[in-house]
């Protein structure tokens, strides 16, 4: 059986935690930023994380991290 390739784009993006659960950052962070309020730049900060929905996908996806 042959490996499977590490999509890139998704492996730049998402980071695993200790628990396994997989963590996403939020868009809408790079410009525009005056007409946003301070807390919700604040909130954008913060990392997510991936429903559990998605999981699976995202492990084919990337999956040997």
């Amino acid at each position: 059986m042959p490996k499977i390739k590490t999509l890139r784009g998704a492996a730049k993006r998402f980071k695993v935690t200790g628990t396994g659960k997989i963590r996403r950052f939020h868009a809408s962070r790079s410009h525009l930023l005056t007409k946003k309020s301070p807390g919700r730049k604040r909130a954008l900060r913060k990392p997510g994380l991936i429903h559990p929905v998605d999981e699976k996908r995202m492990k084919r996806l990337i999956p040997y991290i």
